[in-house]
């Protein structure tokens, strides 16, 4: 009998990882890391209830680390098969897990270097060099191409508009379809496209990040555009903690966009991770992927020739120009690159007003730690969230009204003014996500909710059924489920 055992988002919103039984085969859908409160991280040292050489294959979703984080530990642990992917995903891939291993490795020694560790000696989750053997085993694996996963499962990549290679995996063995949601993009957002539709499936994984609430309507910039405005009138510099693989690209596409619209001052604008960096040339590197308004179009060479069309055909240079300049913010020399650890250290020092983002996201650690311990006494500065704060981060912290936060062992004070602005978030909220789920033409045997706190897990649960009538189930950390 075919059974899914939840082996992570669970209950929670991070470590997404679904251990899929046939009774034959064994794959992993997804194989992420637990962030957050201490509990939820312990999880990542403690072992599976599968042997990583017992799994026969992994199909991941995407390039996140809440989603792929935990697959060099994996290959650490014996993994040997193939991870199925697609091509944006092990390009991204490429970028952040051996990031996420060179962290483990630094941390571990600067915790055994100044003592901050209850482990004689702290070690690792994993290293760099673990992480280049999970990629050297990824397999990538073009959209809406259904490829043997084993001999009894197939596996199918849908665009899923979260991030760059992001999709749903629709898996078929025995007779039935299970899609595992991975990650729901978002409705009419710049940068990439809608998420695809799907009609049917006999089992599915939804997420539930924003399961219960909406978030801000689309405002066209104007809220990041008052909050850059207000901070350089103080002469303070704006501390954006954001996730190196996703936020970044929408990031610069509205500072673009509102500087050249004057609705914002123009500011030196810094990206401090080099992780970023590379994530901006893989994307525009995959400019076929992204939204459609961001696809320079080429129609002006197909066009018929004669006088009747020049005006046409002008007017559709005109607009390939106009897209090819829009294209274009994702290499602009706008914005400066910080490199070296050296200059990231002489930009947290300087004091003249600017626009700073760094990773991580939920400012649990990276280069940004260091601009929050600079800026956050300051009352002029402002620090900007533009993403999801998982409970337990020093985001939460901070978006909660934390009045001071400890960074690398010391209590830092908050004087800094704190927003977040939700209607950059990568997640859909509990509308969109109704909106999607409206899609299916006939109503799943059983939805599980997944990927969310225990309140929006309930939320859309209730939602779920009261708009849809569809049964819905919230499974428990390590609850395996039969399917029949």
């Amino acid at each position: 009998m075919t059974s899914i055992t939840f082996l992570g988002a669970a209950q929670t919103v991070t470590g997404s990882k679904y251990l899929l039984d046939t009774g034959t085969s064994k794959i992993l859908v997804d194989c992420g890391l637990f962030q957050g409160v201490k509990e939820l991280r312990e999880r990542n040292w403690q072992g599976l209830p599968v042997s990583a050489t017992d799994v026969n294959a992994v199909v991941l979703t995407h390039a996140h680390l809440d989603h792929c984080g935990y697959l060099p530990r994996l290959v650490a642990q014996g993994f040997r098969g193939r991870i199925f992917c697609t091509a944006g995903t092990l390009d991204l891939c490429r970028i952040v897990l051996p990031d996420a291993g060179r962290i483990q490795e630094e941390d571990a020694e600067n915790a055994n270097r100044d003592g901050y560790t209850k482990h004689a000696p702290a070690l690792p989750l994993y290293r760099e060099t673990d992480a280049f053997r999970a990629i050297s085993q990824l397999q990538p694996v073009g959209y809406d191409r259904p490829m043997p996963v084993t001999p009894d499962i197939e596996a199918e990549f849908v665009n899923a508009g979260h991030l760059l290679g992001s999709a749903y995996a629709r898996v078929r063995t025995g007779g039935q379809t299970i899609l595992f949601g991975g990650d729901l993009g978002r409705y009419d957002r710049p940068v990439l496209p809608d998420p695809s539709t799907v009609t049917e499936a006999d089992y599915l994984l939804v997420e539930s990040t924003y399961g219960d609430r909406a978030h801000e309507q689309d405002d066209n910039g104007t809220r990041l555009a008052e909050v850059v405005a207000a901070t350089a009138e103080r002469g303070g510099r704006i501390i954006i903690p954001a996730f190196a693989i996703g936020r970044v690209e929408e990031l610069i596409y509205w500072l673009k966009r509102l500087e050249d619209e004057r609705r914002i001052p123009v500011l030196p604008v810094f990206v401090d991770s080099p992780m970023a960096v590379d994530a901006l040339a893989r994307y525009s590197q995959r400019l076929q992927e992204l939204d459609p308004d961001l696809q320079p179009e080429l129609t002006d060479q197909k066009a018929p020739h004669g006088p009747a069309d020049h005006d046409d055909r002008r007017a559709e240079r005109q607009r390939h120009a106009a897209r090819e300049r829009q294209v274009s913010v994702f290499c602009t020399e706008r914005f400066r690159t910080i490199s070296s650890p050296q200059e990231s250290k002489q930009l947290t020092q300087s004091r003249m007003p600017a626009i700073v983002i760094s990773a991580s996201g939920m400012a649990t650690g990276g280069r940004v730690l260091h601009h929050l311990k600079a800026a956050l006494p300051d009352a002029r500065n402002t620090v900007l969230f533009v993403g999801y704060q998982a409970e337990g981060t020093r985001g939460r912290q901070l978006v909660d009204g934390a009045t001071s936060v400890k960074i690398h062992g010391e209590m830092i004070p908050v004087q800094a003014r704190i927003e977040h602005v939700e209607s950059m978030s990568a997640h859909a909220d509990a509308n969109e996500i109704l909106r999607w789920l409206g899609g299916f033409t006939r109503a799943p045997r059983r939805t599980f909710i997944v990927h969310g706190e225990v309140a929006a897990m309930q939320a859309l649960a209730q939602s779920i059924h009261a708009r849809l009538g569809w049964d819905t189930y919230t499974p428990r950390h390590l609850e395996k489920v039969d399917l029949g």
